[in-house]
């Protein structure tokens, strides 16, 4: 027996497997069978040990080789530390040829095998171990079902998790409070919150754990807008339960959702005065979160200040919060003195500081960012990737946005959505078409962004084939009860043409909103259908929906294609009864809808009331005075604006030069023009050459005008060389009509008007010939001239 002792003690000190098994099987040599027993089971502890120590798969080999070599090889015990251990350095066959030799009817033994799958991230093998439990019949126990639906939970498997609730109901386990709150995780994993809601009432015996479960569950879905999470709170104090850590997280959670400021406040106070969550990082972000989101980022920055150890998640939580309230400028400065803190940052903080560039338009400090991670060898994840995408597409560096893009493998329908919005932002919607294509192409399920993006695109090039295409898309796959996206579908028809399309569809929206009814109204009056735009107006207005500024400023535009002075004398007496009368907007477009109807008076008298006046608003008054041909008061307008200390647009210049030209100020007119770039730097534009072309041809000036086309680019001189070509027409200078006769038709071949330009001009100096060769040509190209029509003439 003293031997025995004396060998045990030995033992008991050796650290390394293989030493271990030499001076065991010395010991054994030397002890009795009854010795030899008590060895065994001390021999066990040891391994097992050995086995929870375990650092690396080499180490876990020699262990499972001694292990074997003294005959413990189907030892139950034993077997269910090594299959762990396998799957903890993911050598999934190992353990699956431990698990068949050790695998017995004890349920026990079963649950340890699912628990350790589980906690080591095998939550595939979880499952399929769970159907082999189910195949033979072992039976179940909550320990079972509850990591079997944890793992459903970890791997979005949803059909497989009610199979699963089908066997708690059998088994009689449904009302178990950890299968219960397992279960109810699982279904506000996919947004089910009505089964969630039953199996919560299913649960006999509910505590806070349950509770806190389904108020999470709440919290979750983001489609849920009720103040269920706090009545439920309530519920569960009256049944003498105290809210934890975890419950008030949630709660917080679903505070910032609702936007819901004073239940926030309220879990402030409580958890101030309980003592929870008192330098809890975790809880303190949630708090900081919560007031961004109700709009109190005071009270968040208080937090964050007396924050005593401020972690890279709470800088995060202040940067990301900041953006979702579109401060974006705020979190970029939040960003750099992180930096300056010397913290290091997360990829989190990284792709959040990019997003803060994306949205301020700061390429180079975009760069800088995307820099230091290549530099630092950090593993761009697809949040950080889509960042970046975002960052390129919207500072115009397309090339590396799609560079980037390109780079992943895999990627989901937010990253696709972003490339999407990159090139309608560059006006590039054949690209955007095709990148939707592509996405659906390669099984990846499009989402409201997705179809808004393409039905965009399709709108921006009015091709009406695929636009029809993607409203059956819709129809399939059930996107017709997002208002947003029925509403993009009207505006899609209407762009194209089809409002006959587009009432259809407006007509069958339950609850059209008041975009729905914009949106329509806009179609009309882009076609010239003020009437029908004024019927839909008296129609909402039944509907007693309150109507914006938009609404108001889509009105006055029918009334203007109307010419009704009344109409619009009506719509301003309503803006000063419902105060909108100091919206500038609407100002604006009511001086126009005044001075399109003939009433510069009244255009003047609403300018001159104005409380405060923007660029356009003095930009709609010269445009009005243009209008009128009353250029002596668009000169007093700029030259007020000057006294003013208002810095004109490219606007402003298009409505002064037009109005000189219209009245035949040449020298004010080039004067006008000299100043852009002397006095404003500012690069006159196509529209404003054309204007002085249009000026210097009308007075006969035509030398200087052809110099003044020569300054633009071929392509974007159409316009400037049809008014010179009038011009030589009129003046009669057939010689340098003909040079620029050319030009046109090399520009504008398809071009009807073109061709009826420089017929005239053969025609007035008495060419015949050349007048019937081109007419031969028009004929030929069977091009046809558009014939001019009275909107009166329409109207009756």
């Amino acid at each position: 027996m003293q031997v025995f002792i004396s060998g045990f003690r030995s033992l008991a000190h050796c650290n390394d497997p293989i030493l271990y098994t030499t001076a065991q099987t010395k010991f054994f040599l030397n002890t009795s069978s009854k010795e030899q027993l008590s060895q065994s089971w001390f021999i066990s502890e040891k391994f097992a040990s050995f086995l929870d120590n375990c650092s690396d798969v080499f180490y876990l080999r020699k262990l499972h080789a001694c292990i074997f070599a003294h005959g413990l090889g189907d030892s139950i015990f034993l077997g269910s530390k090594l299959l762990s251990c396998y799957a903890k350095f993911d050598h999934l066959a190992d353990s699956r040829w431990v698990f068949d030799r050790i695998v017995i009817n004890n349920l026990s033994l079963w649950n340890s095998v699912l628990v350790g799958y589980f906690r080591t991230g095998h939550f595939d093998e979880v499952l399929r171990r769970y159907s082999n439990l189910r195949q033979w019949n072992i039976g179940l126990n909550s320990s079972a079902i509850t990591f079997s639906l944890k793992s459903c939970i970890e791997l979005g498997s949803s059909e497989f998790g009610r199979g699963v609730h089908v066997d708690a109901f059998k088994f009689g386990l449904n009302g178990d409070r950890f299968v219960g709150s397992s279960l109810i995780g699982l279904y506000c994993r996919h947004g089910d919150i009505e089964d969630a809601s039953r199996v919560f009432d299913e649960i006999t015996e509910k505590d806070v754990v349950a509770y806190t479960s389904m108020i999470t569950g709440y919290a979750q879905c983001s489609d849920h807008r009720g103040f269920e999470p706090f009545w439920l709170a309530r519920c569960m104090q009256k049944q003498q339960l105290d809210p934890n850590r975890v419950t008030l997280v949630s709660l917080l959670k679903a505070a910032a959702l609702l936007e819901a400021l004073e239940e926030g406040r309220s879990i402030h106070a409580y958890a101030i005065r309980r003592s929870i969550g008192c330098s809890d990082e975790v809880f303190e972000t949630s708090l900081m979160d919560m007031y961004i989101k109700c709009g109190a980022p005071r009270t968040a920055a208080c937090i964050f200040g007396k924050m005593e150890f401020k972690t890279v998640g709470s800088w995060n939580a202040m940067i990301a919060g900041h953006l979702q309230m579109k401060q974006p400028l705020v979190g970029f400065n939040l960003f750099c003195e992180m930096v300056e803190e010397n913290l290091l940052p997360d990829l989190i903080t990284l792709a959040n500081g990019i997003l803060c560039c994306a949205n301020l338009k700061y390429l180079r400090q975009g760069k800088s960012i995307h820099g230091y991670i290549i530099r630092t060898g950090v593993h761009l994840d697809l949040v950080a990737i889509t960042a970046l995408v975002d960052l390129y597409s919207k500072c115009n560096n397309l090339i590396q946005a799609r560079e980037l893009f390109d780079s992943m493998e895999k990627r989901d329908s937010v990253l696709y959505n972003v490339m999407m919005a990159g090139y309608l932002q560059n006006k590039l919607a054949c690209e955007a078409i095709r990148t939707f294509i592509e996405m659906v192409g390669t099984g990846i399920k499009p989402n409201i962004s997705s179809i808004l993006s393409v039905l965009s695109a399709s709108s921006d090039l009015k091709e009406i084939k695929r636009g029809r295409c993607i409203h059956g898309y819709m129809l399939r796959h059930g996107f017709d009860w997002s208002t947003e996206i029925v509403n993009q579908i009207i505006s899609m028809y209407a762009k194209c043409g089809l409002m006959v399309y587009a009432r259809q569809v407006f007509n069958r929206i339950k609850y059209k909103d008041l975009i729905s009814w914009t949106s329509m109204m806009m179609g009309y009056i882009i076609h010239r259908h003020a009437d029908e735009a004024i019927i839909l107006f008296r129609l909402m207005q039944r509907e007693k929906l309150e109507h914006d500024s938009v609404t108001v400023i889509s009105l006055l535009q029918a009334f203007s294609q109307l010419s009704s002075v009344s109409l619009a004398t009506e719509v301003h007496c309503h803006l000063y009864r419902v105060h909108m009368d100091r919206e500038i907007p609407v100002i604006n477009s009511l001086i126009t809808t005044y001075a399109k109807c003939g009433s510069l008076d009244m255009a003047r008298d609403v300018f001159e009331h104005m409380s405060e006046r923007c660029l356009t608003s003095w930009n709609t008054m010269i445009a009005a005075y243009a209008m009128h041909g009353n250029c002596v008061e668009v000169l007093k307008l700029f030259d007020r604006m000057k006294e003013e200390k208002v810095e004109p647009d490219e606007v402003s210049f298009t409505s002064i030069l037009t109005a000189c030209s219209h009245s035949g100020l040449v020298e004010v007119g080039l004067q006008v023009f000299r100043s852009m770039t002397e006095e404003y730097n500012m690069v006159p534009c196509e529209v404003h050459y054309s204007c002085m072309v249009d000026l210097l041809s009308r007075a006969g000036r035509l030398e200087e005008a052809s110099e003044m086309v020569k300054c633009l680019p071929s392509r974007k001189s159409t316009s400037a060389l049809g008014a010179l070509l009038a011009a030589c027409r009129v003046h009669r200078n057939t010689e340098m009509g003909e040079v620029i006769g050319r030009q046109l038709l090399e520009l504008e071949p398809e071009n009807s008007s073109s061709y009826s330009l420089v017929s005239n001009l053969y025609a007035e100096s008495g060419q015949w010939d050349e007048v019937v060769r081109i007419r031969t040509i028009v004929e030929d190209k069977g091009l046809k001239k558009i014939r001019g029509h009275s909107l009166i003439e329409i109207a009756r």
